[in-house]
Parts: structure tokens; C-alpha cells; sequence
């Protein structure tokens, strides 16, 4: 294994004593170029192991070596030093040996070409200021089980739907939930996201089900809307997601019956929610529960916090 510290002209001085983090990174892309997705694992010395992953529609497998490392370096909130395992040798000679000539040279090389993924590497150059790095090659697939974790990370968002997180336009709509089902007792959360402005509603229900929950949750979010903009609702409900994009028009061209001449369970929920489909440009969208976006994570511990509190003082009263 090769080991190489990063060099930076304009390294900042950090305190003595820093976190120490060791970080795996990997990234995967089918065909090459193609679909492509980037895995993540951080070990810090102190705290708990984080895994993150990411997934981008046309690229390269280069890039998506690249990606992996930046977003690694990106999730540290603070200035660490950082033990940092790659199996691209790619990556670890570009950002340990060939940079410097490359930002002296313009971002030539030494054959007078323009360097491939400049905006990468100038992200990546710039990340690692904060930080002090030790760069690792690592031999993939060599039953190294971090290595392995990351690439099974990289290779599960690469066939991971694309969520369109970045779309300004629209309102983005994150709900949770929770459900006890022994208490009878549910709650949700709705994180709504409009470019930089933010709000969070939500409830207790008693004598309810989960699926009641998620169509429930997503009617009282939509509701409370006033513009008429397109919406991102993100579900952890296929349920939801199936019900409202695939089965609305037949339940309600059938008098709200299944094709079993049996009544649609939640019809109310479902009648409610077809009619403000109908005055709302709805996209829904259902979030890996391994891997959710931060807003439905966020959405989902409310809602947890609400039910427990509900509980709680539910307890008390007695």
C-alpha cells in the first residue's frame, strides 16, 4: 500500500491536536462513460461510522473517484486529520504529485492538453486546505471490508433513482412518519424546502395505520399551500407513491372499488388527496430508507420526537 501526504502550497497552520478520521472512498460507473455513483465510509476515531453515496446520470468512472473523495472531505464538519483510502491510483497520484505542475502549467499537462476534470480537482484541491491528508492506495476487491463497503456503496447509487433535489422551481416536500402499532399511536412530520426558505408542520393521530399516515401526512402538506408551483413530495411509501401515480384514475373511474369490487381501503385519505392532484402539479418521489435525503431523515426523527412526547405526556397525566 502506497501512502502519500497531499502537498499544498497554501496549507493553513492547524492547531496541534485534531479529530482524527480514516475515510474509504470509491466510486463506480457502468458503462464507462454512463450512469455512475460514489460510496462513502467514514471511520472517525471518536463517534459513530458514517456511510454516504450519491449517484450522477452521465459520467465517468474517473469522476466519480474524484466525487467520492470531495463529498468524503465535504461531510467532516470541522478540520481534521484525515487518513484517506482510495483504490484509484488516478486519484491519489493526481491530487499528491501532478497538481502542483498542473495549476504552474495552467491546467495543461505535460503533452500541452487541457487537464480532464479540472472542476473536480480544483473543488478537491480546494477542500483539503482545511484539512491535513494522508493519501492511501489501496488494491480493490482484495477483502479489505471497508473498501468492499464503500464499492457496494458506489455500485447500490449507481442504480439508485435520481432525486431532483437541486430543482428550484419547485417546492420540495419531505414527509416522516412513525406508527405504533400496539399503542395505536402515529405521527408525521413534513419538512418543506422553497429554494433558501423553510417551515416544518406536523401531528399526533391516534386509531389510525401507517398507510393512513402517509396518505393523511401528504394531504394535510399539500394543503397548506398557497402558490401554485410544482411539488417534490418525498415518501418512504411505495404505497403512497403507487396509489397516487398508478392507481387514482381506475379507483375513481370504478366508484372508489378495486378490481375485486371491493371498497378502496383509505378512500377517504385517497378522495381527498385526487382532489388537490388535480389543483397541485404533484411529482412524487420514494427515498431510499438507507440512504434518505437529510430533510426526510430529518421529518422522520420529528415525527419520532413528537410520538414519544405525545406518549410521555400521555404517561404523566395518569
Amino acid at each position: 500500500m502506497d501512502i502519500y501526504q497531499a502537498v499544498n502550497s497554501s496549507s493553513p497552520t492547524h492547531p496541534m491536536s485534531l479529530p482524527r478520521v480514516t475515510i474509504y472512498s470509491d466510486g463506480s460507473c457502468s458503462p464507462n462513460p454512463g450512469p455512475g455513483g460514489w460510496g462513502v465510509v467514514i471511520l472517525p476515531e471518536k463517534g459513530k461510522q458514517r456511510e454516504l453515496s450519491g449517484k450522477v446520470i452521465e459520467t465517468t468512472n474517473n469522476r466519480m473517484e474524484l466525487q467520492a473523495s470531495l463529498e468524503a472531505l465535504r461531510a467532516l464538519p470541522r478540520a481534521s486529520e484525515v487518513q484517506l483510502y482510495t483504490d484509484s491510483k488516478y486519484v491519489r497520484n493526481g491530487i499528491s504529485k501532478w497538481i502542483v505542475n498542473w495549476q504552474k502549467n495552467n491546467w495543461l499537462t505535460a503533452e500541452k492538453e487541457a487537464v480532464k476534470n479540472r472542476d473536480l480537482w480544483e473543488l478537491l484541491n480546494q477542500e483539503i486546505q482545511r484539512h491535513e491528508v494522508q493519501w492511501h492506495w489501496t488494491k480493490g476487491h482484495a477483502n479489505n471490508q471497508h473498501n468492499e463497503r464503500a464499492d457496494e456503496l458506489a455500485v447500490s447509487a449507481r442504480g439508485r433513482p435520481i432525486l431532483p433535489l437541486f430543482d428550484n422551481t419547485a417546492v420540495h416536500i419531505f414527509i416522516g412518519i412513525t406508527w405504533r402499532q400496539k399503542l395505536k399511536i402515529g405521527s408525521w412530520a413534513a419538512v418543506f424546502r422553497y429554494q433558501n426558505h423553510f417551515k416544518v408542520i406536523g401531528g399526533v393521530v391516534e386509531n389510525s395505520s401507517a398507510n393512513r399516515i402517509h396518505i393523511q401526512s401528504a394531504c394535510d402538506a399539500l394543503s397548506t399551500l398557497k402558490k401554485r408551483l410544482p411539488i417534490n413530495l418525498y415518501t418512504s411509501s411505495s404505497y403512497l407513491k403507487d396509489g397516487a401515480g398508478n392507481w387514482l384514475k381506475g379507483w375513481e373511474r370504478n366508484g372508489w372499488k378495486t378490481r375485486d369490487a371491493k371498497i378502496v381501503s383509505n378512500k377517504e385519505e385517497w378522495q381527498t388527496l385526487n382532489l388537490l392532484m388535480h389543483e397541485f402539479a404533484v411529482s412524487f418521489y420514494v427515498v431510499d430508507k438507507t440512504m434518505p435525503p437529510c430533510h426526510s431523515q430529518e421529518a422522520k426523527e420529528l415525527a419520532g420526537e413528537w410520538v414519544a412526547s405525545f406518549i410521555d405526556n400521555g404517561d404523566e397525566e395518569e
